[in-house]
């Protein structure tokens, strides 16, 4: 660290102590002092994000981001891998720069670092808080190993159209499950004390309604009510903000006709002043500078003035806030504007440590002791297990016995880099198990055989093929697509059961990775019917990130087994789940639509006045001609090896008060042959309220592991908090009348009775 702040930071110390100053006190005395010390250029340098750019390239020092690190005009870095580089540019900040302000070093550890856990709307489907944490804590614990001290994770963003491809990085649907997953990955990000070295800072993104894009396109525009806003959207990332979140990153859509990187109402009124969050704002990727794009804006300088004055604090790569210092010359920003944005990022530097100990994440003998080791694996394999959703089972087909003769046959059967998912980027792919590496492992020893073919493609075009990849993993077989063909019948033939490795390639799903084609990509679609022709018994381990259409697959398939994508223990957790060494728990988070023409969809749906039950049809009321309403998997739904029984639900009373607590409870058998985890499932339905409300909307949920033949009573306690909502004046509140309270295995199967409020 440089003498000078060395000295400052002792002294500051030094009067704490004698004067009995607050921690918090004695931090806000530190930047006072630092601040004073400050020119304008070295506060609007804190504002500069960059990437790691040309760092990575020949020698960082040499650099030109080092040029600029040096003369104090950066704040962060972020995407910049391995300890050693990140020492070697942290100490160009702290040894070489005026004031040696140490650097934020900030990273996508999104479901893991190189011990990959499931993306996380895989992880959503293990409805396992605890599991979430743990898949964070892992990442920020291998992460800061390497000297990343700055995630920008969790994404929160609710989303029913299964067209966007960022609904992938999210936990699906439902504002409920969102805000307990929020809140898990805060914690585990984030532990008890950032100032431990192995925990990080987190993100919540993207702020706000980023995903509810109009079309499902991505960076598109989001327009909705503020009461849907704030009964739908807002609650995961108050969740986040509650748990104590560090930062918050703004998003690329407008609201309101205002790009949220510029928008007051949502990164002052709402987030700073309505929901009290202290810690910084920075941009998405050049997202100041597209407001010109937006209309908003005509120039940079402009650009960045809108970005600051709407409570923006750090830019990611376009140079719009670090630019700004013409417009403090000509007037339209003041130095005590620029002070409260560099401020709250020397907050973040503070609590982080980085003032005390610039080198706090750089201790190199972490590397090879915390990352990638069998411990972070093995609760990554546990992670995996619990993330994989059964769709169907004709004829108790699995699990799979270890004997007789399998073939595993599709594009996604034998491809390592296939299975960590979107948003691995510090994924290290040669250290992971292709699947059938993961079911050759599990069957060795045994005297089952496992035949391999490719089949085919991804798909027939080559080039969509490489666009869907993003360029990033070639997949493509350059072989004659005949022979592929044949050598999959040839192997289907000879095996009791085919599985099916299809389905979507890695980076099909997440950023800028929107489709309306939501069913089998063709090649595999064309191979999967030939080869059901066969008459064998068929599994579809099926890899997604997203929602997809499945219902010729449902109809045609003896099981279904939904794999997304489950990070660098994923096929050791397949073959797990799929010969029964691991009973699948695993409940959907997104209702998987029969058609493209629903979306978006959501079970958390209003009523209108001329409404449809279930499956019937009505000429004049809402409803399609050619679909039926409801989805084909709905929310929750998951099955497992066994068959669970509910006896009807009875309540401590029946009317409650205001301030009153009333029970539920519900006894829930375990009929089948197997043990295994059930998710207990809690809705409710506000029957008559003074603005309209969703025919079913989650509030709680338990899960409960049964031996067979046991019985657990389940209990949920029904409060205010359950059953209020934001009114039409957006205040929290319960209202008077008739409450449905429905508990069942998932969104469709519940029992429901009835209580009120008076």
């Amino acid at each position: 660290m440089k003498k000078s702040l060395i000295i400052l930071f002792c002294a500051c110390s030094l009067m704490a102590c004698h004067r009995t100053l607050s921690p918090e006190q004695a931090k806000q005395q530190f930047i006072d002092s630092l601040l004073r010390e400050m020119t304008v250029e070295e506060k609007l340098g804190q504002l500069n994000l960059i990437s790691r750019g040309d760092i990575t390239t020949g020698k960082p020092r040499e650099s030109q981001s080092a040029a600029l690190i040096r003369e104090g005009k950066v704040g962060g870095v972020f995407n910049l891998k391995y300890v050693y580089n990140v020492r070697e540019i942290q100490r160009v900040a702290v040894e070489e720069s005026r004031l040696g302000i140490p650097l934020i070093f900030g990273m996508d550890v999104i479901h893991g670092y190189e011990t990959v856990f499931p993306i996380p709307l895989a992880l959503s489907c293990t409805w396992n808080p605890e599991a979430v944490a743990t898949a964070a804590r892992i990442g920020a614990k291998e992460a800061t190993a390497d000297g990343i001290c700055w995630t920008f994770s969790p994404m929160v963003d609710i989303c029913h159209d299964a067209r966007w491809g960022r609904i992938a990085e999210g936990a699906g649907e439902d504002p409920y499950l969102g805000a307990e997953m929020a809140r898990a990955m805060v914690c585990g990000y984030q532990g008890a004390d950032l100032g431990d070295s192995a925990t990080m800072m987190a993100c919540v993104k993207h702020f706000g309604l980023y995903g509810a894009p109009d079309g499902g396109r991505d960076y598109n525009s989001v327009d909705m009510s503020r009461y849907r806003m704030y009964n739908e959207y807002l609650p995961t990332y108050k969740a986040a903000v509650d748990a104590g979140v560090g930062s918050v990153m703004s998003s690329f859509n407008t609201i309101n006709g205002i790009p949220s990187t510029g928008n007051r109402w949502l990164l002052t009124d709402l987030l700073r002043d309505e929901w009290g969050f202290r810690g910084f704002v920075v941009s998405d990727y050049n997202a100041v500078e597209e407001m010109i794009n937006h209309g908003v804006a005509d120039s940079l300088l402009d650009a960045g003035v809108l970005a600051l004055k709407a409570g923006l604090d750090m830019d990611m790569v376009s140079d719009g806030l670090p630019g700004l210092l013409p417009a403090l010359q000509d007037g339209r920003i003041t130095e005590k504007e620029i002070d409260a944005a560099c401020r709250r990022i020397l907050e973040a530097k503070y609590d982080l440590g980085l003032f005390s100990d610039p080198y706090r994440y750089c201790d190199s003998t972490r590397r090879e002791r915390d990352i990638f080791t069998p411990e972070n694996r093995q609760l990554a394999r546990k992670v995996a297990q619990q993330a994989i959703v059964l769709l169907k089972n004709d004829n108790d087909l699995l699990p799979l016995a270890k004997h007789g003769t399998l073939a595993l046959i599709g594009p996604l059967g034998d491809v390592k880099t296939n299975m960590a998912g979107t948003w691995s980027v510090a994924a290290v792919h040669q250290q992971y198990k292709s699947l059938r590496e993961g079911l050759a492992d599990a069957l060795q020893g045994t005297d089952a055989t496992l035949l391999y073919a490719k089949g085919c493609n991804l798909m027939y075009d080559a080039e969509a093929e490489h666009r869907a990849a993003s360029g990033k993993h070639a997949m493509r077989d350059d072989r004659d697509p005949k022979q592929m063909h044949d050598e999959a019948i040839r192997m289907a033939r000879q095996a009791d059961i085919i599985l099916l490795a299809m389905g979507e390639a890695s980076e099909m799903s997440g950023e800028a990775s929107c489709y309306v084609n939501l069913e089998m990509p063709d090649a595999q679609r064309d191979l999967m019917h030939e080869l059901a022709t066969l008459g064998k018994p068929m599994v579809l381990l099926h890899f997604a990130g997203r929602p997809t259409i499945l219902n010729w697959e449902n109809d045609h398939l003896h099981a279904i087994m939904e794999t997304w994508f489950l990070g660098s223990e994923g096929a050791d957790a397949i073959a797990d789940v799929l010969f029964g060494d691991y009973v699948p728990s695993g409940r959907l988070t997104t209702s998987f639509p029969r058609h493209v023409g629903q979306l978006p969809f959501s079970y958390r749906h209003m009523n209108t006045g001329r409404p449809v039950e279930g499956d019937d049809f009505d000429q004049y009321s809402s409803c399609y001609l050619d679909v039926v309403n409801t989805p084909l998997f709905p929310f929750g739904y998951g099955l497992t090896y066994t068959t669970f029984r509910y006896d009807e639900p009875t309540l401590s009373q029946t009317v409650m008060q205001t301030g009153d607590t009333l029970y539920l409870r519900v006894q829930v058998t375990n009929v089948g042959r197997r043990a295994a985890t059930e998710t207990v499932q809690l809705y409710i339905r506000d029957m008559v309220s003074t603005a309209a409300r969703p025919t079913q909307e989650l509030r709680g949920w338990q899960q409960v592991t049964l031996q067979p033949d046991e019985t657990k009573e389940v209990t949920f306690a029904i409060t205010k908090d359950v059953l209020a909502y934001y009114n039409a004046q957006l205040r929290w509140t319960l209202e008077p009348g008739k409450f449905l309270l429905m508990v069942g295995h998932d969104s469709r199967h519940v029992q429901t009775t009835e209580i009120e409020v008076r």
